[in-house]
């Protein structure tokens, strides 16, 4: 059973998914935690195009001509759906691909949410951190409460 906030909208714990081990861990959690706080899952991945500087080569950022990032993405979400929960998707799952850097992302689509889960880290960056940098954003900026989950 959904239950509502007081506006009449139904709760919802949003998770970033990127397709990192870190991002399922989060799907996982989010599955466990939905039914005991009465809440729907909404499955966010945010894309965007890479910012290149004027001043740099066209060989410093290759980029297939065909490439589809929003069809990527897609692709991306779905595979993470399909080797977290196989046939067995929470009811209810929403599944979100939007434009944008992920931390935005992910703060625009939890400011009404009951909870956001995040990996500790993503694909990008610095394996040694404790923390990425969208996780970490989303931990300090977020106006409800955040999980950031370690993959184990």
């Amino acid at each position: 059973m959904t239950v509502q906030d007081t506006q009449g909208t139904p709760k919802r714990i949003v998770v970033g998914v990127d397709g990192s081990d870190e991002s399922r861990a989060a799907l996982r959690w989010a599955s466990r935690l939905a039914p005991t706080l009465g809440c729907t899952i909404e499955a966010v991945i945010a894309w965007h195009y890479p910012v290149v500087a004027p001043w740099q080569s066209a060989i410093l950022v290759d980029i297939p001509e065909m490439w589809e990032p929003e069809a990527a993405a897609k692709a991306a979400l779905d595979e993470a759906l399909k080797s977290e929960f196989a046939a067995e998707v929470p009811a209810g799952l929403i599944m979100s691909v939007r434009r944008g850097q992920a931390a935005h992302v992910l703060l625009e689509a939890s400011r009404d949410a009951t909870m956001l889960i995040v990996g500790s880290r993503g694909h990008g960056g610095f394996a040694g951190l404790l923390l990425g940098s969208v996780s970490s954003a989303c931990a300090e900026h977020a106006t409800c409460p955040v999980l950031v989950v370690h993959e184990s």
